[in-house]
């Protein structure tokens, strides 16, 4: 069995809608999806777009191999042999736009725009929306962690925590896009060039006779990067007095001890109290790190009551999200081929906010000319040329109507770039510090109230004139004819 083909990596409903499209001859009709999300997660704010280089690659690779027609034969549903063949010889063929990763999005506007056959942008959208959600997820709780710790070391340790192994590697590369500096597994190391960092279990302390004997076995064998578990028994009555001892001994060798690691407790007391005991032992150099459950809510509140750590060992809660552990993105029609040309597509729902925007889509970013910051998000219907000629612009908030602002002096940054062209890849992934840097210069583009961790001011996106006045219609379109 071969697991490196993600062809079939999709729900059996777009192969269904596959055949369907298939049998009905209508498999090459032109179709456009976006992908978005509805609602910010972790309770509002901001989200750090990530997981296109992972799509990328998956679209790249698509291609139905003998094993996956194999398994198609043997599904219930009983497809035709002739449609089975036209699946051998499938390929991506149409365009793609995204976002660059890294950079900051927020609901309701397009991140991925899908532009092809019906046939190939049904396939793909199962796959799309789950790499986008759990990375576009995790670089979002990792930002926050980031945000309440703009100096310290952060470490991402979630792996045997995961949601299997591609979440961890994938969960680890997302973290360091948005500001980590570090990853405990080795194999996102290997594949991405995220330094790696570790200590020791408790486990290394409980199979010596001594904590003692412990910690200097471990110090005599990696010199260069000791950093010693303190909690395995009692904190500071053993454990800091212990790693005292073989700092010192550290000292005498000609080395120096890098840190202690706290793992319980109350993290706050501990870390004043071993600070103390470190400073009046002649070693202020030798760093405190915490872990145990920790994220940007516990980090903030540690910080508020003076803790003195120096670097976070961050797992579950980040690479779970476990206060949110799903994105909610979607993958909607907006516009079909319709006697040659493309006609918009409104999805209609009781809840308002479930309404999709029908009609092919940009999005840009206004960037105040005065201050060079971010004003507002316009997302308007393709082809629109007002927001590119700089003109004064009122922006409604979509669901709030009494809430505008009006934005002018500014530069409009069109936010999708070009991936895939006639199914070629057009896009030069960039390496992944060049995406860091890149995250890093999209925070500074926004105020620090809409990046807080508190109650954030609410960032416009806002739909232009045209495309607000285009969903209406068809709203209209659908509730008059629902009433005949």
């Amino acid at each position: 069995m071969s697991y490196d083909n993600l062809t079939l990596h999709t729900d059996k409903y777009q192969i269904n809608m596959m055949y369907a499209h298939w049998k009905n001859g209508t498999d090459s009709h032109q179709a456009v999806f976006e992908a978005f999300f509805r609602k910010l997660p972790f309770g509002n704010g901001y989200a750090v777009f990530a997981g296109l280089e992972r799509i990328i690659n998956y679209i790249n690779h698509l291609q139905f191999d003998e094993e996956t027609i194999r398994y198609l034969q043997e599904q219930e549903e009983e497809y035709d042999p002739a449609f089975l063949e036209k699946l051998r010889g499938f390929r991506f063929t149409g365009n793609i736009s995204a976002v660059p990763e890294g950079t900051i999005v927020f609901a309701n506007e397009p991140l991925i725009r899908v532009e092809g056959k019906i046939f190939e942008a049904q396939l793909v959208e199962t796959a799309l929306l789950n790499f986008m959600n759990f990375q576009t997820l995790i670089a979002t709780k990792a930002s926050r962690i980031r945000q309440v710790a703009p100096e310290d070391t952060l470490m991402e340790f979630g792996t045997r925590r995961a949601q299997e192994a591609d979440a961890a590697i994938w969960g680890a590369r997302a973290a360091y896009i948005a500001g980590f500096d570090a990853t405990s597994n080795m194999r996102a190391g290997m594949l991405f060039g995220i330094p790696s960092k570790g200590t020791h279990a408790h486990a290394w302390v409980q199979d010596h006779d001594t904590e003692e004997e412990a910690f200097r076995h471990y110090a005599a064998a990696l010199p260069n990067q000791v950093t010693l578990l303190v909690d395995t028994y009692d904190t500071l009555r053993y454990g800091v007095p212990n790693a005292i001892k073989v700092a010192k001994w550290m000292e005498q060798q000609g080395k120096r001890m890098s840190a202690i690691r706290l793992d319980s407790g109350d993290l706050a007391y501990l870390s004043k109290t071993a600070r103390t005991m470190f400073d009046e032992a002649g070693l202020p150099y030798v760093k405190i790190v915490a872990s145990n459950d920790l994220d940007e809510n516990i980090i903030f509140n540690l910080k508020a009551q003076g803790a003195r750590i120096d670097s976070w060992g961050v797992g579950t809660q980040l690479i779970t999200a476990a206060d949110q552990p799903s994105l909610g993105g979607v993958y909607k029609l907006v516009a079909r081929e319709k006697a040659g040309a493309f006609i918009p597509v409104i999805k209609i729902s009781g809840n308002p906010e479930k309404v999709s925007t029908p009609g092919i889509k940009e999005a840009y970013r206004l960037i105040s000319k005065q201050t060079g910051k971010a004003e507002a998000d316009c997302v308007t219907l393709i082809g629109e040329t007002e927001v590119l000629q700089g003109k004064r612009l009122k922006l409604y908030d979509k669901l709030h109507p009494y809430l505008f602002k009006y934005v002018d002096n500014y530069d409009a940054v069109q936010l999708l770039k070009p991936i895939f062209q006639a199914g070629k890849q057009v896009y030069e992934l960039p390496e992944l510090e060049q995406i860091r840097e890149y995250h890093r210069q999209q925070l500074t583009q926004f105020w620090p109230e809409y990046l807080r961790k508190l109650n954030p001011e609410v960032y416009l996106v806002d739909l232009s004139a045209k495309a607000w006045q285009q969903k209406m219609d068809l709203i209209h379109d659908y509730t008059s004819a629902k009433s005949e």
